[in-house]
């Protein structure tokens, strides 16, 4: 049986480089002024889906959310080996939080259609919040098994999971059409060279129309025709209720960020001795740290 995976990926900001100089007075993230990385965990999960492709000769595509610029992120899925790319991009998704991203993404499946099988990392790392792919699946009602470590099996209509727990893992199996979060329990797969030689040029046509300016009609028919073309969804292109997406459709509003500074406490050095190490203990049990 062939199934149809589809992958949500997110170009995201390095939150190493966060401050408050990389907010906007609006409390969202100001992502053109910092570095711009894919998303740990998606990565991941596009390696879970990579591997089905590979055991069960799954289609995957992959799709993102942003500004033109995170097709880089399609690019490089490409790379690795996803047979499919898909941008939704479009001013009116700006300022989206989980609740709008997550109906945006549940559209941009509904427009896709026919898929068997939508993964997700279990969580972005400028939000941490872990609720995009859930939420994806409440929209779309259909079942879900998160925090998965990998697939078991995929049989027919079903698909047999692994799932971390705390102090373990389950096995769980639920019907298809499903949704599954991933952890970061595998090791993505470099980029291949050859698929690197052969999509290089792969291109929406926002970056199309930036680059080529008036010929860009033509460079979109010629990358067509070479399959370079990535597919790119606008809000209406996706029937995506603008009451719904970007900020009018975000209750979540950021009200502070702050830079926590940890500044060092008083210390006490200790003589790497068996009478350094005695005194230490003696001090630990005195003041009831230990014992």
């Amino acid at each position: 049986m062939s199934y149809t995976v589809l992958v949500f990926v997110k170009q995201v900001p390095d939150t190493q480089n966060i401050s408050g100089d990389a907010m906007t007075p609006e409390g969202t993230v100001n992502r053109a002024a910092l570095p711009a990385i894919f998303n740990p965990e998606d990565l991941n999960a596009l390696e879970l889906a990579l591997q089905l492709k590979d055991r069960y000769g799954a289609k995957v595509i992959v799709a993102t959310m942003g500004m033109p610029a995170a097709a880089e992120v399609l690019r490089q899925s490409l790379y690795r080996g996803a047979d499919e790319a898909v941008l939704v991009t479009d001013r009116a998704l700006a300022g989206a939080d989980t609740l709008a991203t997550s109906y945006t993404l549940s559209c941009c499946a509904n427009k896709i259609g026919n898929v068997d099988l939508i993964l997700c990392g279990r969580q972005a790392i400028d939000g941490d919040t872990a609720q995009v792919g859930p939420q994806i699946a409440e929209k779309l009602k259909m079942p879900q098994i998160c925090y998965v470590e990998e697939v078991v099996e995929l049989k027919e209509k079903t698909i047999t999971a692994k799932r971390a727990i705390d102090g373990g893992y389950e096995i769980l199996q639920s019907p298809l059409p499903c949704l599954l979060t991933v952890i970061d329990s595998n090791d993505p797969r470099p980029m291949n060279a050859r698929k690197i030689m052969k999509y290089k040029r792969a291109q929406t046509k926002s970056e199309v129309a930036k680059s080529a300016g008036d010929n860009a009609a033509a460079v979109m028919a010629e990358l067509e025709s070479k399959g370079l073309l990535i597919s790119e969804y606008s809000a209406a292109d996706i029937n995506a209720d603008p009451a719904r997406i970007g900020f009018p459709g975000s209750p979540t509003k950021v009200k502070n960020v702050q830079s926590v500074i940890l500044t060092a406490s008083e210390a006490k050095s200790v003589p790497a001795t068996a009478d350094g190490i005695a005194e230490l203990m003696h001090e630990l049990i005195s003041d009831h740290t230990l014992g």
